[in-house]
């Protein structure tokens, strides 16, 4: 009880500020572009037990994969705090105006390694995220 206290405590601290990220790792996708991007926050909305949607903006990204990137670090963050180990990837909306980035991500969660192609294990991408300085939930 008192790591998850810890765990959510450490979420809200991230998801209001904005902490520098790193470059993608090995994301050819994404163009050159200024090495902090700032990150605007994140909003979940649970739409079933185990659908989960996520709004992320963010100013400062380098294209859709670091956007996409920051909705994966929040669906892994937001997998652990509900207690499960896995999350798949549904869809994402992104769109750019005026400098800033936002997407609209679904993603279902889950304690097993649910069937798709877009599955991410919510302890090792979380982990990533913290280490990159990418924020999440």
């Amino acid at each position: 009880m008192r790591r998850l206290a810890a765990v959510l405590s450490l979420a809200a601290l991230t998801a209001c500020g904005a902490l520098p990220g790193a470059p993608p790792d090995g994301d050819a996708a994404a163009p050159a572009g200024p090495a902090r991007p700032e990150y605007l926050g994140v909003e979940t909305a649970l739409l079933d037990d185990d659908l989960v949607r996520f709004r992320v903006a963010m100013r400062g990204a380098r294209g859709v994969a670091d956007l996409d990137r920051y909705a994966r670090c929040a669906a892994a963050r937001y997998a652990l705090i509900r207690g499960y180990g896995f999350a798949r990837h549904v869809r994402t909306l992104t769109e750019e105006s005026a400098g800033i980035w936002r997407a609209d991500a679904v993603y279902t969660v889950s304690p097993a390694l649910p069937p798709g192609l877009r599955t991410i294990d919510a302890e090792v991408v979380a982990a990533e995220c913290g280490q990159s300085g990418v924020p999440s939930v």
